[in-house]
């Protein structure tokens, strides 16, 4: 985004002084934008539409201030979901994975690249589950329907900070995920390859995300990980949250809204266990429907069900 000095701006501390109290409270996610925008910078159409609610066609979801990443971090891949409203995700960056034999975990719905199941719009990506009978050109029939996109041939890293803010869904078997596998399993396999799990809920954990590590010797059930919970107990599909984790050579670190609450390091491993994260690790978004951890949707679950990514990004430790 550019940056520039604003010389039309002399009066602003005057004008700051007297904006009061209660207008601060009434547009929360004005006053943070414009103090940076009053202190010389130039805010972006995206921006706007955050602090100020301006848009054209369907409304934005309203969104907090984004938190800040720390200056050690250099930002080298990321994906804002500023494409045309309706379009899929962008092809240079991602990869659709479609299909409906349960995935490993007897999962129930069926991946497609619908704009039903995977489109952005007003700046976001939108993964959406639908109830529904679909048979795809497989011939496989299901009774749900999502999406699931990877960056496998696009974009992979070895180490860095990788995060993605992100708004859940919610109910009884929906399983929302944002995870990284090693660029070598078509070649290793799973779980030679390693797999983070950056975020993982499910539905009946409402207040609760899980992340993970898995590996030889230390997946599925077995996988190393902790859960978080918000504080009193919030639901995560309330909100948008920002879920993380910070990769460096024998050390990942998990965060939620920037709070770490979890360190893996090669010493929690079973013993005779290998440590697989030193490779490139590629990205994964997807909503799973039922399986074997979440189970299946019930009479309380509703249809259909939206995670919403504001964005992706991927940073490297910069030079010291």
């Amino acid at each position: 985004m550019t940056r520039r000095k604003n010389a039309g701006f002399l009066l602003i501390p005057v004008l700051l002084a007297t904006f009061s109290t209660s207008a601060q409270s009434t547009w929360p996610n004005v006053w943070p934008l414009a103090e940076e925008m009053f202190a010389g910078r130039s805010l972006g159409p995206l921006e706007k539409t955050r602090a100020f609610g301006m848009t054209t066609g369907n409304p934005r979801i309203q969104t907090d201030p984004q938190p800040k990443v720390s200056s050690a971090w250099t930002l080298v891949w990321s994906d804002e979901f500023n494409g045309a409203n309706g379009s899929g995700p962008d092809p240079a960056k991602w990869v659709v994975e479609t299909g409906g034999g349960g995935w490993g975990n007897e999962e129930l719905e069926y991946y497609t690249g619908r704009s039903q199941n995977v489109q952005q719009r007003d700046g976001n990506l939108f993964i959406t589950a639908q109830q529904e009978k679909y048979t795809g050109p497989d011939g496989v029939t299901r009774r749900y329907t999502s999406a699931r996109l990877k960056t496998l041939g696009k974009f992979a890293q070895a180490f860095g900070r990788f995060e993605a803010r992100i708004k859940i869904p919610r109910g009884q078997g929906i399983w929302p995920a944002f995870w990284m596998l090693g660029d070598d399993i078509e070649k290793a396999g799973w779980p030679a390859s390693g797999e983070i799990d950056i975020m993982e809920n499910i539905g009946k954990e409402p207040a609760m995300v899980h992340g993970t590590v898995h590996g030889p010797g230390y997946s599925g059930e077995h996988g190393i990980g902790v859960p978080y919970s918000l504080p009193a107990g919030q639901p995560f599909a309330d909100d948008f949250h920002l879920f993380a984790v910070e990769w460096e050579p024998k050390v990942i670190r998990f965060y939620v809204d920037d709070h770490h609450y979890k360190t893996v390091t090669p010493s929690d491993l079973p013993s005779g266990s290998k440590w697989v994260y030193d490779h490139p690790f590629f990205l994964l978004l997807n909503v799973a429907v039922g399986g074997n951890w979440p189970g299946p949707p019930d009479g309380s679950s509703v249809f259909p069900q939206t995670m919403v990514v504001d964005y992706v990004r991927v940073y490297r430790r910069g030079s010291p």
